[in-house]
């Protein structure tokens, strides 16, 4: 059974807290930590001294509790953006939202330069129907600035019961006046798979990695070649643009439902005895139909495995723009009645050997949306994994981060256009199908 752990991107899902999952693992003490020097252990009598201070002569009484997370929350996340301290209720949330319901507004955040950016807002959730685009700043919520909340505070803040209304006022570049919205809280269930027929090929799109991901992918390709008919079917579109990640299995899952066989990906802890390889097992669910995936700046994480996976073995065309470059791995660490910590353990690599932290995965075929006359003026970039404070180095040059602009009506979409017209024929590109000794350059 493959050891669950999260592939976040970089915030918090609206309505509930992150795309995560548990890994049961137990708080382990590494033979570096043990071997120690004690002097640093009596440091942490600076950090009582202080404690003692602020609780004895602050202006006000302070909550010691909140002292004491505020103190572990910013030791985590002075490691990386990824990294942070879950509390008791928080961990709770989390843990309701990997079933895939949850009540809230519906978009993915992190937060930018102590203001709540907008990664993207997830598709038919009251956020996106409401208008809110990827790369808005969120400035203040029902009139309460977020500046000096915590990303967890302001989470909590835009949580809520189901018709309720809450005011976000945003910055949006290219607008000089601050944009309000007024948006009714609703339950958000996260259907992280469609599809629908384009002629003779079957499109599939994936929201995010959760528990129901894999299955949502093989029921659509199981209906798509029942209602096209297997003799037509002409092959398939996977749509992973602005996914932000999810769960590490199910990333896993989806990429060997399109391979017979080879590395998908491997994890690479600071101890070489921690890495782990998962493999493919035998059997296509498009059974070698050409197969296009589509990226942008707004695919991260899992949804980067699937895709690298793909392109390593050259199963795949992968079209569109550079994704966000976060390739890191986070566990969740239960720590009993006090939450949890959720910490960057591992770096992931795809089945070549390739690092995509900071630097995203490089398209076979690059393509830029045609914006609308009401955006030419807007930023719709991402500025990816290497625009995060404090991320983790990369290996060689740092690049990463794209347009992130997706139509919102099909017939505007270039990118999907593109792709139809290669499967049906009507484009060619020598990318198209790819092409190469597979065995030359990913270890089987």
């Amino acid at each position: 059974m493959i050891r669950k752990a999260s592939l976040l991107l970089v915030g918090a899902l609206i309505g509930g807290a992150t795309v995560t999952a548990l890994s049961q693992m137990p708080v382990r003490v590494s033979g570096v930590a043990n071997a120690a020097a004690s002097d640093t252990y009596r440091q942490l009598n600076l950090f009582g001294d202080v404690f003692e201070r602020v609780r004895s002569d602050y202006v006000e009484v302070p909550d010691d509790a909140a002292l004491v997370e505020s103190a572990i929350n910013g030791m985590l996340s002075s490691l990386d953006p990824h990294s942070s301290y879950l509390s008791p209720k928080h961990y709770r949330d989390m843990q309701v939202q990997t079933r895939g319901e949850f009540g809230g507004l519906g978009i993915e955040v992190t937060m930018e330069d102590g203001l709540v950016k907008v990664v993207t807002p997830i598709d038919d959730t009251p956020a996106y129907k409401a208008g809110v685009l990827a790369g808005d700043l969120i400035t203040h919520l029902d009139g309460e600035q977020v500046q000096g909340m915590t990303l967890s505070d302001a989470v909590e803040k835009m949580r809520g019961p189901v018709n309720t209304e809450i005011e976000l006022t945003i910055r949006r570049d290219g607008q000089a006046k601050p944009v309000k919205l007024d948006i009714t809280r609703d339950v958000i269930r996260i259907r992280s798979v469609r599809h629908r027929q384009e002629g003779d090929v079957a499109y599939v799109r994936v929201t995010q990695f959760n528990e129901q991901t894999y299955d949502g992918v093989k029921d659509a390709m199981d209906e798509m070649a029942e209602k096209i008919g297997k003799d037509k079917l002409k092959g398939v579109v996977l749509d992973l643009r602005n996914n932000p990640g999810g769960l590490l299995d199910q990333a896993i899952a989806v990429s060997d439902a399109f391979l017979e066989r080879g590395e998908i990906v491997s994890t690479r802890g600071r101890n070489t005895a921690e890495t782990q390889r998962y493999n493919a097992r035998s059997g296509d669910l498009a059974e070698g139909l050409p197969v296009i995936v589509l990226i942008n700046g707004g695919s991260a994480s899992a949804s980067e495995i699937v895709a690298g996976a793909l392109q390593d073995h050259k199963r795949a065309t992968i079209l569109g723009t550079r994704s966000f470059g976060k390739g890191s791995v986070q566990t969740i660490v239960p720590l009993g009645a006090n939450g949890a910590i959720r910490l960057t353990t591992a770096r992931y690599y795809t089945p070549s050997g390739v690092s995509i932290q900071a630097k995203g995965i490089t398209p076979d075929i690059e393509l830029l949306q045609k914006l609308p006359e009401e955006l030419q003026s807007e930023v719709v970039e991402t500025k990816g994994e290497a625009g995060l404070k404090g991320h983790l180095t990369g290996d060689g040059e740092e690049a990463s981060g794209s347009q992130a602009y997706v139509p919102p009506d099909p017939k505007d979409d270039v990118q999907l256009k593109f792709a139809l017209d290669l499967l049906n024929g009507v484009q060619v590109n020598s990318a198209f199908p790819p092409v190469g000794d597979e065995k030359a350059q990913v270890p089987n």
